[in-house]
């Protein structure tokens, strides 16, 4: 089945884990993933660098029952183990990950794989390669993840998507306020982590960037 990659909710919980308020009601992880897929996300992407193997499958296991039944698929961040043990549609792997062919021909046909690029060279290579779909990016300017890689803006993601023909979704940056430039440069969906996750309201948030991602 085709996959909807309009709008993906990078589920991290390291980063969720700095900004959360103690004992604030509603704050859990799980509970804004609930909340953003009712509110229009397509995907959700988890990511838990630093959290011990077994919490981390702990976690994937909660969430894949979370979206059972509601259409989205589950793609977990580096983890392949995670993703095989939680029974998730797929990875989201960087370019310091385990090689695509590697990855590949342990997860076989049936899963998702996506790859983060910065260049369009890089681009051509996960589509060679086998990807599923790319993450281009940063985007724009990004205080969640820290990475010394160049910002694409709105052209960068342009010409990556010109050269590929897989899906391209722009990450890194991205709120209601710039994700329609994102549209108009080709990019076949955007991913959110603070966006999202620190917005008083997940549901609304996405809503609202569903509405500013009009493609």
């Amino acid at each position: 089945m085709p996959i909807d990659y309009s709008l993906t909710l990078v589920a991290d919980a390291d980063f969720f884990k700095k900004i959360a308020v103690p004992g604030a009601s509603g704050r859990d992880l799980l509970g804004i993933v609930d909340a953003a897929v009712q509110g229009g996300v397509t995907v959700v992407q988890l990511r838990a660098k630093a959290l011990p193997f077994r919490e981390f499958l702990d976690l994937g296991l909660r969430a894949a029952d979370r979206l059972a039944g509601t259409g989205v698929p589950l793609i977990i961040n580096d983890r392949i183990d995670i993703a095989l043990a939680c029974g998730a549609d797929g990875v989201h792997l960087g370019q310091e990950d385990m090689p695509l062919a590697a990855a590949r021909k342990i997860l076989g046909g049936a899963r998702i794989i996506g790859i983060s690029v910065n260049t369009v060279e890089e681009a051509r290579a996960a589509e060679a390669g086998g990807a599923d779909y790319v993450g281009a990016g940063p985007a724009f300017a990004t205080a969640t993840k820290e990475t010394a890689l160049p910002v694409l803006g709105p052209e960068g993601i342009r010409s990556i998507k010109r050269a590929i023909r897989i899906p391209v979704v722009a990450i890194g940056g991205i709120n209601a306020g710039n994700a329609a430039a994102l549209a108009d440069s080709g990019a076949d969906g955007i991913a959110v982590i603070s966006g999202i996750l620190v917005a008083p309201d997940a549901r609304r948030a996405a809503e609202d960037l569903r509405k500013a991602y009009k493609r």
